[in-house]
């Protein structure tokens, strides 16, 4: 049974938040998956164009692996606001309509000053946690570059403590940005709301269903890793399902 909770925070007015079971992760996945079929030529752009980013960023930063372990880990951080477009595919089909690739770019348009603000919001918490990890990755390293960091970082065993550690503060970091973000997207190019209200609707819909939405963002992560594993061509299918799912899971969860 589903339950919605009408509030407001400190001023803002915010949509109200239903509750949902974790079996709907399935039925977002689904609903992904027909909104692809629906568009398949435009949906397959945006993964093509995750795939070639992807293989480009960890070819420029291969031999430096703080940078490459980042390059992972920032993926994730900034993929909400690059799916973007995706949200637009699934929002025109469930209107009716049909858009081409560069049609649906124009939703950057609608809402842009809060996305934008959404965006360099990421960008910061991409850069402090880039920053981090260098220095972190310097201070253990010294001198050493390209694959002897990772040797005798990683697999000698010596740095245990240190690897568990920056797992962790980026594990805590991924989460607090699926937090902000799991509906905010979504809701900014899908209503005329400011960022402040996207971010407080999309921790207080995270705040009532932690079950759902913390098995959703273990989905995600495993998808997304199951791409990087195929050289990242697994992306060009599996990015699209996701940004369309994302989607149906903000529809899901907001009235």
């Amino acid at each position: 049974m589903r339950h919605s909770f009408d509030f407001d925070v400190a001023g803002f007015s915010l949509p109200a938040v239903r509750n949902i079971a974790a079996g709907r992760t399935l039925a977002w996945l689904q609903a992904g998956w027909q909104d692809l079929l629906a568009n398949p030529l435009p949906s397959l752009a945006y993964g093509l164009l995750f795939a070639l980013g992807g293989d480009l960023i960890i070819l420029a930063v291969l031999n430096h692996p703080h940078l490459l372990t980042v390059a992972i880990s920032g993926f994730f951080l900034v993929a909400p606001l690059l799916a973007a477009g995706l949200y637009e595919l699934s929002r025109a089909r469930g209107c009716g309509e049909r858009l081409m690739f560069i049609d649906s770019l124009r939703c950057f348009r609608r809402n842009g000053q809060s996305l934008a603000l959404f965006g360099l919001l990421l960008a910061l918490m991409a850069i402090i946690w880039e920053r981090f990890s260098a220095i972190a990755f310097a201070l253990i390293g010294g001198d050493m570059v390209g694959s002897a960091i990772l040797s005798d970082i990683i697999l000698d065993g010596q740095h245990l403590g240190f690897i568990v550690t920056w797992f962790a503060i980026g594990a805590i970091l991924a989460l607090a940005v699926f937090a902000l973000a799991v509906i905010s997207v979504p809701m900014m190019l899908d209503r005329d709301v400011d960022v402040a209200t996207a971010m407080l609707a999309s921790l207080r819909a995270v705040a009532h269903n932690p079950g759902p939405l913390l098995l959703w963002a273990v989905i995600i992560v495993a998808l997304t890793l199951l791409g990087f594993a195929s050289l990242l061509f697994g992306l060009i299918l599996i990015m699209p399902v996701l940004g369309h799912a994302s989607w149906h899971a903000y529809r899901d969860l907001v009235e």
